[in-house]
């Protein structure tokens, strides 16, 4: 199933080349899923063994804010903030692998990053170009896949391939999804969404909430279930703004360097507290 970009951003989930839908991926929307290369990632680290949990939710998306704030604190470079935020992705995936997640994606690079100060988002392009360089081997030894959310424009050629191998390196791999919302915004995604369905001659009576969901970057994944922020704001962020309709929120003061195994699983804990309705009365 090779990977192709069409247009001006790509989704690997959502159309096969041809114009063909994408698979549903029904082992992640039912949890039911192959160990594949199942064995535990490489940790220098004991494992904390935690209360079991009643349910997990299936896919959780994470902002990941206050990797500056945290530099800050420290009298460090804003980057060095990045690096280290960087480097707890690993760390909170591997928590996440052992907490029974199916899909992590998280935020990664928004459009509206390009604002930042030139200097910051080379950095920032450069840091991620490094990381597939140095982690794809043991993401892909350990069962990790890898997707791509949101849109190549504007992104160098040589990062660009750089995520199609990483993309089409994984694609068989099933232990856990991992999917990267890099030059990715929920307002863009929804126009892309309308101007492929234009493009398409999808007749108005035709669309429907699951039609047009497929449309999406995401076309083919289960809505997240769970959306953590960390770093104390309180809002969304352009992030999956169709997708996470009814998902739980979960907000935190720590800053994203500092998010562990711990406090995602306060995050699980408070997850299983909540009763998800979906707009329908409570059941007594």
């Amino acid at each position: 199933m090779p990977y192709k970009a069409r247009g001006e951003w790509c989704s690997p989930l959502s159309f096969l080349p041809g114009g063909s839908p994408a698979p549903s991926y029904a082992w992640a929307r039912s949890g039911v899923f192959s160990l594949q290369r199942g064995y535990p990632f490489v940790s220098s680290q004991r494992p904390t063994v935690f209360p079991p949990l009643a349910r997990v939710p299936h896919h959780i998306g994470i902002i990941m804010d206050g990797n500056g704030r945290w530099a800050q604190a420290r009298s460090l470079p804003r980057f060095a903030g990045h690096q280290a935020g960087v480097d707890n992705i690993r760390r909170i995936l591997e928590s996440s692998v052992q907490f029974g997640v199916k899909v992590l994606t998280i935020y990664a690079f928004s459009t509206e990053n390009w604002h930042r100060p030139p200097e910051e988002v080379s950095g920032l392009m450069r840091l991620l170009g490094l990381t597939i360089q140095r982690q794809l081997n043991e993401l892909h030894k350990n069962g990790v896949r890898i997707l791509h959310s949101g849109r190549m424009d504007g992104i160098s050629r040589s990062l660009q391939e750089q995520i199609r191998h990483a993309l089409e390196v994984t694609r068989y791999n099933d232990r856990i999804l991992l999917n990267v919302a890099f030059n990715y915004g929920g307002r863009a995604e929804i126009l892309d969404a309308v101007r492929r369905i234009i493009a398409d001659g999808v007749q108005p009576e035709a669309l429907s909430e699951e039609l047009f969901s497929r449309y999406l970057y995401t076309g083919g994944l289960p809505d997240p279930d769970l959306i953590i922020r960390t770093g104390g704001e309180w809002r969304l962020s352009n992030f999956l703004i169709w997708q996470a309709a009814y998902a739980e929120y979960y907000a935190t003061p720590t800053y994203w360097p500092d998010f562990d195994e711990e406090e995602l699983y306060r995050a699980l804990l408070e997850y299983n507290q909540r009763e998800r309705r979906f707009g329908r009365v409570a059941q007594k």
